[in-house]
């Protein structure tokens, strides 16, 4: 059975942890449950932290000819400056994060659909943005893996987020390393994996690492790392993924029938008109790796980028699925 690093997620902590809404209640998620085991989360409630108590009366965001306030209307509380305080002084102090999961919509903790409600002055031009928290987040965090609850219910998000989390939670022990034998397996590891996501940024990262010798290793991390995080930007799409399940076929191809090649490629195209996930052919494949005792693709990333055990039934992934991402 494959190790995994556990990722060091921060997480609205009336999201499964605490009945810290406003309204005295918690969040249930059925991916945050399946989590616990497999990840260091570190709960946070901003508006609890500001000292709003639980319950209390709502807070929300107020435009004022553009400028935001953070406004809790029935007692006429400014509670702006302190929710901007305790954001900047919360994520200066956490170290070592390798995600977020935030409450969405919420004026503190939400990271792109908090109502902005109208004050003085002409009506806001975006009716919708990030909290005042949420923000904080994403201006000092961008690169890593960071979303909501909700829009992680949707299986192509939620298998995105997964394996961004866990290919940056072991890329940070490869940096803490800062050995080139960690970096070059890093990158053996993942490449078909990174393949999947950019070809681009994989060249790239694989230029990085043929040329260590020509450069000082703080700046090898620090260019790889900031190609990872331009690989990792988006979920990879349907084009792609086929691209490497075809290149790892090529591997083994010589020791199959033509039945069951003609089986293989069958199920290419289920996948690719949206009849079945990812997961067969990927499936397939694997099943073929192990009876081959093909060593290179078995330790490839690419066929378990996260534990198995966080995969569900209803996470079908197939290509012509709508596209949620944006």
């Amino acid at each position: 059975m494959k190790h995994f690093l556990k990722p060091r997620i921060v997480i609205s902590k009336c999201i499964e942890h605490d009945a810290c809404r406003y309204n005295g209640q918690m969040i249930s998620s059925d991916f945050v449950k399946q989590l616990k085991s497999f990840v260091e989360f570190i709960p946070v409630c901003p508006e609890y932290e500001i000292g709003l108590g639980v319950p209390r009366d709502p807070i929300r965001i107020v435009s004022f000819d553009g400028n935001l306030k953070l406004l809790q209307p029935k007692t006429e509380k400014d509670v702006t400056k302190d929710m901007i305080e305790f954001s900047n002084s919360f994520l200066q102090k956490v170290k070592d994060i390798d995600g977020f999961i935030l409450k969405s919509k919420s004026p503190s903790c939400g990271i792109k659909d908090v109502k902005i409600h109208a004050g003085a002055g002409p009506p806001p031009k975006e009716s919708k943005d990030s909290g005042f928290f949420g923000k904080a987040v994403l201006g000092r965090y961008s690169n890593i893996a960071i979303e909501d609850e909700g829009r992680l219910i949707n299986s192509r998000i939620k298998q995105h987020f997964l394996t961004k989390v866990y290919a940056l939670r072991k890329f940070r022990e490869v940096k803490n390393s800062m050995l080139k034998k960690d970096l070059v397996e890093y990158q053996s590891y993942n490449k078909l994996l990174f393949g999947a996501y950019s070809q681009k940024e994989t060249k790239e990262l694989g230029r990085i690492v043929a040329n260590m010798d020509k450069y000082p290793l703080e700046k090898i991390f620090q260019n790889y790392e900031g190609h990872l995080y331009a690989l990792f930007s988006k979920p990879p799409k349907c084009s792609p993924n086929i691209n490497i399940l075809l290149h790892g076929f090529g591997y083994i191809s010589k020791n199959l029938n033509k039945k069951e090649k003609e089986f293989f490629f069958e199920t290419i195209d289920k996948y690719r008109a949206g009849k079945v996930s990812l997961s067969v052919p990927t499936n397939i494949l694997k099943s073929w790796v192990l009876r081959f005792d093909e060593k290179y693709l078995e330790n490839q990333s690419f066929f378990e980028p996260y534990p198995s055990e966080l995969l569900s039934v209803e996470d079908i992934n197939a290509c012509e699925v709508r596209d949620y991402w944006e």
